[in-house]
């Protein structure tokens, strides 16, 4: 069981299509974190205090392709990485840092949006592509995504394609979640969960997962996670920080799946 969890933040957000703000995210789900109206328990009793992170602080971003080696810096060390972002755009260069120290993981992906485009208004590294980019390059075996409903045809297309298994969220069952034989990468937008739960995140998209719904899939996850992302929350949309603490919620759960292992 890893004693330390080591923790960046990736402040981007230039491959967003629609609006700009999650690249201030990373300070403000640390600040939920710490915040006072909470306490850093998880649901299974166990205490996530400070000193379990070998905190890196936060990175701000010149170029794209500086996440990777940046990420590769903060990997070197045995404990497991958690990123907080940021847009979706980052996990690509964040999974190249994993395939780096790893090679090939299965990733569990829970969003609204596939993230597969090949490209999406000319841009091939935009938050709608990380997942074609990270299958192209062989960067995963395995790609589960949960909460799904917004699928087009060329993503559809691009699902079949690559061998992406989709639960779309009009199929989602608590009662059949996927299980995995290997470790795994855990990539959560948080526009995966409905809006009313998240409110503060770029793409509004109704009919999504429940809070409840999100922790029960990290809690029952059946293999130990390699490396984690929390992205695309947009604080500029939030109300009263429910995204933020929904955000630090989600990383206090799955630090415990992580130290668990």
């Amino acid at each position: 069981m890893p004693k330390q969890i080591t923790l960046q933040g990736i402040l981007f957000d230039e491959k967003s299509s629609y609006l700009r703000g999650p690249a201030l995210a990373p300070p403000l789900i640390r600040k939920a974190y710490h915040s006072e109206s909470a306490n850093y328990f998880a649901e299974n009793g166990m205490e996530i205090l400070p000193e379990i992170w070998d905190d890196k602080g936060d990175f701000e971003i010149q170029d794209y392709f500086d996440i990777e080696k940046i990420t590769s810096q903060n990997l070197a060390a045995e404990a497991p990485l958690i990123t907080l972002g940021g847009d979706h755009s980052i996990t690509y260069q964040l999974l190249k840092a994993h395939y780096k120290k790893y090679g090939a993981v299965d990733i569990l992906h829970i969003d609204a949006h596939a993230d597969l485009y090949d490209n999406f208004e000319g841009d091939k590294y935009s938050h709608a592509c990380p997942f074609a980019r990270i299958m192209e390059d062989g960067l995963a075996n395995r790609l589960v995504q949960i909460g799904i409903r917004t699928l087009s045809k060329h993503q559809q297309e691009q699902a079949d394609k690559f061998g992406v298994e989709i639960i779309q969220m009009k199929d989602f069952d608590l009662k059949q979640l996927p299980t995995f034989e290997n470790p795994i990468y855990l990539s959560l937008d948080i526009d995966g969960l409905d809006p009313a739960f998240a409110p503060g995140v770029s793409h509004h998209e109704p009919g999504g997962l429940s809070t409840r719904e999100v922790l029960n899939i990290i809690q029952n996850i059946n293999v130990p996670i390699l490396g984690a992302d929390i992205v695309e929350y947009n604080p500029t949309r939030d109300i009263n920080n429910m995204t933020a603490m929904v955000s630090a919620k989600m990383l206090r759960e799955i630090a415990v799946k992580i130290l668990e292992a």
